[in-house]
């Protein structure tokens, strides 16, 4: 979005600002705060390497704890965090939520265009009717704990009744997770998430393939948490090597597939994720920009 953290934030007091709440009254008028971007204050940092779904790559761990040495230098507390039960939240509020109409919808927009070659596996997986999703489902059980899971949330509800009991159970489910979470930062006493970002870069035809790495943005972008990016590395020789033995946590097939889509990366960017709380976009910004900053102070 931007080649640096300092011009984020200028996009944000420009659009967090009187003249553009006065164009639209359904904003809520909350101007950018600068002395919280601007603050030195040292921060309390929760941070993972794994979510406990997805296996991150070593480039994307070794990212984690580079950073993480570098904040607790600069005076900073870091301690361990633990997102909540993601496997059920990736299962029932991201797929079987997106897909409750067993992606009928999402089909009929793409018929009669052009479909990306390296989303057409995903986009046939979609299209293949829904018994025959549930049964391919029922089998591969044994042999694969997410993929079924997976390809059973994307047949999507039964009938019309039961997408309304869906809809009124994820209401509720929801707004719970997200005050669960937040009790559960009150609880580690957190201000900010440290966590790994998807990388390096897949190789060709890999990216429609592998729907569980999403784990580590689509949480917090149900959550609706002010989250960013920030590079930090490079794949080096180290990770390639690391990466020869990569198992993953369940060792199926997704596992698999993300160590072929991120061998022979070496060279290419790795970033870590900065999170905060709802209404805490400049908190979250001034994490980004701190992280920013010490790991140019380290490259000179």
């Amino acid at each position: 979005m931007a080649k640096d953290v300092d011009s984020l934030a200028l996009c944000m007091q420009a659009l967090l600002c009187d003249h553009m709440f006065s164009l639209d009254p359904t904003v809520p008028p909350v101007p950018f705060n600068v002395q919280l971007y601007q603050s030195s204050k040292p921060l309390r940092i929760g941070y993972l390497e794994s979510d406990g779904y997805s296996q991150p790559t070593p480039s994307m761990a070794r990212s984690i704890r580079e950073v993480k040495a570098l904040l607790e230098q600069a005076g900073h507390t870091l301690v361990p965090y633990q997102p909540l039960r993601v496997n059920k939240i990736m299962t029932e509020f991201i797929f079987r939520g997106i897909f409750a109409d067993g992606a009928i919808s999402m089909i009929q927009k793409l018929k009669g265009g052009p479909v990306d070659p390296c989303l057409q596996n995903q986009v046939n997986l979609y299209t293949i009717p829904t018994w025959l999703k549930r049964i391919i489902s029922f089998l591969l059980k044994p042999f694969s704990p997410r993929f079924p899971v997976i390809l059973d949330a994307v047949s999507g509800v039964k009938s019309i009744p039961d997408l309304w009991k869906q809809h009124a159970a994820v209401e509720v489910l929801y707004a719970d997770y997200i005050s669960e979470t937040i009790a559960h930062w009150r609880r580690c006493n957190i201000d900010v998430v440290l966590c790994p970002m998807i990388g390096p870069a897949f190789n060709f035809n890999y990216c429609g393939q592998i729907s569980t790495v999403i784990s580590y943005t689509a949480l917090y972008n149900l959550l609706n948490f002010p989250a960013g990016v920030v590079p930090v590395s490079t794949v080096t020789a180290d990770d390639e090597e690391e990466l020869k033995h990569f198992k993953g946590i369940f060792q199926d097939r997704m596992d698999k597939l993300l160590k072929k889509a991120v061998t022979g990366a070496e060279g290419l960017p790795v970033a870590v994720q900065c999170v905060a709380l709802p209404w805490q976009d400049e908190v979250c910004l001034r994490f980004m920009k701190e992280v920013e900053h010490l790991v140019k102070q380290k490259r000179k």
